[in-house]
C-alpha cells in the first residue's frame, strides 16, 4: 500500500514467506519540509535551526512514528504476552573456566503496564506472543515474537502539546485488552486532541491482559536530520520489524515445501 499524508509518500509492505515469518517494510520518501532562510551559505551551523540544504533554503528537523495495531489471536483469541528477558549470569568459583554465560528468563505480563516497553540496547529482550492453552508435541506454548527494526523514541518533553497527542510514542510496545473502540493510537481526531483519547491514555487503565483477547502495539520511529542529497526529491529510506513463528511449527515448515525446478522459475 502507498499512501500520500502531507508532503510524504508512505509505501507499506508485507511479505509473507514460506517459513510462516511476516515481514513489514516501510519506505519513505516525497518532498523535504523547508522554510527560508537569508543564507547562501551556512555561517555557523550551532546557530541556525536546521542544516541549509540549498540556498536560502533550511531543511526542518522531524520525526515520523508508524504505529502498527497487531491483533494477533495466535492459535485462537486468548493469548498472553511474555518478555523473555536475556540476563548475564555469573560462573559460581571452580565450575568453569568460563566466568558468565547467558540465561534467557521469562516472565508473562499480568497487566497492561507490564508489557509497556522501551528497547534498550543492553538489556536485550525478546517479545512473544502465545497461546498458554495450545501447546506443541515438546509441551512450548505455541506462539509468535516481534523482532524490531529501526527505532526511534521521542525527545520531547511528555507535556509537550505535540507529545501530548503523540504520548503512544513513549514507549515502542504496548498490548491492550482488544476494544472495538480503540483502533487508533492517535485516537480518532489526531489533529484536534489534546490528548485525552490515545493509546497511552487507555492503557493507564492497566487492564488484566494474562490469557485474553488482546492486541500488540509497536511503533517504528524515524529521527531526520535533512541533507543536501534530500532536496528537492528524497532518496527513499526504508525501516521495518518482523513477526517470527516461535514453537508454533513442530519443525522447521520449509521442510515440507516443494522442490523448485528449474520449469518452475520464469
Amino acid at each position: 500500500m502507498a499512501a500520500s499524508v502531507g508532503n510524504y509518500d508512505y509505501i507499506f509492505d508485507w511479505e509473507f514467506q514460506t517459513d510462516g515469518l511476516i515481514n513489514v517494510k516501510v519506505g519513505l520518501s516525497g518532498m523535504l519540509m523547508v522554510k527560508g532562510s537569508p543564507y547562501h551559505q551556512a555561517p555557523n551551523q550551532d546557530a541556525m535551526s536546521g542544516p541549509l540544504i540549498s540556498e536560502n533554503l533550511i531543511g526542518v528537523v522531524h520525526d515520523h512514528f508508524v504505529t502498527f495495531h497487531l491483533d494477533m489471536d495466535i492459535d485462537g483469541a486468548n493469548n498472553s504476552f511474555v518478555n523473555v528477558n536475556l540476563v548475564k549470569e555469573r560462573s559460581l568459583p571452580g565450575e568453569s573456566p568460563r566466568k558468565s554465560y547467558l540465561k534467557a528468563k521469562r516472565k508473562i505480563a499480568k497487566t497492561e503496564k507490564d508489557a509497556q516497553i522501551k528497547l534498550k540496547l543492553y538489556d536485550p529482550s525478546e517479545f512473544h506472543m502465545i497461546n498458554p492453552s495450545k501447546r506443541s508435541r515438546l509441551g512450548n506454548p505455541t506462539g509468535y515474537k516481534i523482532v524490531p527494526g529501526g527505532t526511534a523514541a521521542s525527545l520531547l518533553d511528555h507535556d509537550d502539546p505535540p507529545q501530548l497527542r503523540s504520548a503512544f510514542t513513549n514507549n515502542q510496545i504496548w498490548v491492550t485488552p482488544y476494544n472495538k473502540s480503540e483502533q487508533w493510537a492517535g485516537g480518532l481526531l489526531t489533529y484536534q486532541s489534546r490528548g485525552d483519547d490515545t493509546l497511552a491514555v487507555w492503557s493507564e487503565r492497566d487492564r488484566s491482559i494474562e490469557n485474553k483477547d488482546i492486541v500488540l502495539w509497536y511503533t517504528l520511529g524515524f529521527h531526520h536530520i535533512p541533507c543536501q542529497e534530500d532536496f528537492p526529491v528524497m532518496p527513499t529510506v526504508t525501516s521495518g520489524f518482523e513477526l517470527k513463528p516461535v514453537n508454533f511449527f513442530e519443525s522447521n515448515p520449509i521442510l515440507r515445501a516443494a522442490p523448485a525446478f528449474e520449469k518452475d522459475l520464469p
